[in-house]
């Protein structure tokens, strides 16, 4: 619903934002044409859309007219206040070059991938653990089955102990050819403890037109060694727990509530959890959990919306690390993104997360 109200709002935005743009791309010197004007707006919007499909073609869209507001806002304070006039639209000049410069800039921290590191320290007797962990590569999106392939080889070469994929392994417009190769490259990372895997909102897919189904997608994740961790866990090397919820929004009241999953696990036990949307961490920082990792937020994606989840309620937390109680929480920007390729204030990554005994 939240999407929804963002879509629609965007929507109208860039319907008045385009009357706007026309009026302020006709005061070039040399279109001085509202037509000409409404062509350009028109034959850009167009180009995109082809090219990036209509979320970026809107997107890029809305952050464009932004600028030109915000510029044609400073040409006037400057024409009111200091009398000054100039047959130079320099308004409309800085406004396109801000608009590039931020939207070339939000590809490249959408499209490249860096390494975040944290490092923990518990009470709990623990073998130190190094973590490498993942959320949100939606296949098929900055990069494909092949893409993704690489980034493992990276991943690998740090030498963790275990791979986390924290939701959204997959997307609705993931094609079935990526999605078998993306299997079979995790299938083929070695390490100590092994790939585990927790579903995302994504994963089961909305609209059912994927060339593949969720049992497809589980059946490929199976046969390639990863372990799925749907509300389970599983005691790993007797040294400490992963657990795997399901996603907040699966049908019914089918996710187990915190205390249910876990009331079995010894209390002396370092506990694990993957969660892909950051948003139960009331219960999760009042339970045994000692770490609970997440995605889902991608960071907030791009400024000023980075902070609307948490506003609204959706989110408990948009990105990085906070403690809560005894509790550990980290929420990545994602690998990847869905749709939209673009990231500002943020930028696509992979995590790792070195866990020993110590002090807090």
């Amino acid at each position: 619903m939240i999407w929804l109200i963002m879509f629609l709002g965007a929507a109208l935005g860039a319907i008045l934002g385009s009357i706007y743009m026309i009026n302020s791309i006709a005061k070039f010197s040399f279109i001085r044409n509202k037509l000409a004007a409404l062509v350009i707006v028109v034959g850009v919007f167009i180009f995109f859309f082809f090219t990036m499909g209509w979320i970026n073609a809107l997107t890029i869209s809305i952050y464009t007219t932004m600028f030109f507001l915000i510029f044609g806002l400073i040409g006037r304070i400057f024409k009111k206040s200091l009398k000054m006039t100039t047959s130079v639209h320099w308004q409309g000049w800085l406004a396109i070059f801000a608009s590039i410069l931020y939207l070339v800039s939000g590809y490249y921290l959408c499209v490249s991938v860096v390494e975040k590191d944290y490092d923990l320290t518990t009470t709990k007797s623990i073998e130190p653990v190094k973590v490498a962990m993942i959320a949100d590569s939606h296949i098929g999106t900055t990069f494909d089955g092949d893409g993704f392939a690489e980034h493992l080889i990276t991943i690998e070469s740090q030498n963790p102990d275990i791979l986390l994929i924290a939701g959204d392994f997959v997307d609705d417009g993931t094609k079935k050819a990526d999605m078998e190769k993306a299997c079979e490259a995790l299938g083929e990372m070695n390490l100590k403890y092994g790939v585990w895997y927790s579903y995302g909102n994504h994963d089961e897919g909305y609209f059912n037109h994927r060339d593949f189904t969720a049992d497809d997608l589980e059946k490929r994740l199976l046969a390639n060694g990863i372990h799925v961790l749907a509300d389970e866990y599983e005691l790993i090397d007797n040294n400490f727990y992963l657990v795997g919820r399901l996603d907040k929004n699966v049908d019914g009241d089918i996710r187990k509530s915190m205390d249910d999953l876990l009331k079995d696990i010894p209390d002396d036990k370092y506990i694990i959890v993957m969660d892909h949307e950051p948003n139960d961490y009331d219960a999760e920082a009042h339970s045994k959990a000692d770490l609970v990792v997440s995605g889902h937020t991608h960071g907030g994606q791009m400024v000023p919306i980075r902070h609307i989840g948490v506003l609204v309620g959706a989110n408990d937390f948009t990105y990085g690390y906070k403690r809560i109680n005894d509790t550990d929480f980290i929420v990545t920007s994602g690998i990847s993104d869905w749709a939209l390729k673009f990231k500002t204030g943020c930028r696509s990554e992979y995590v790792i997360i070195n866990i020993e005994q110590g002090a807090l």
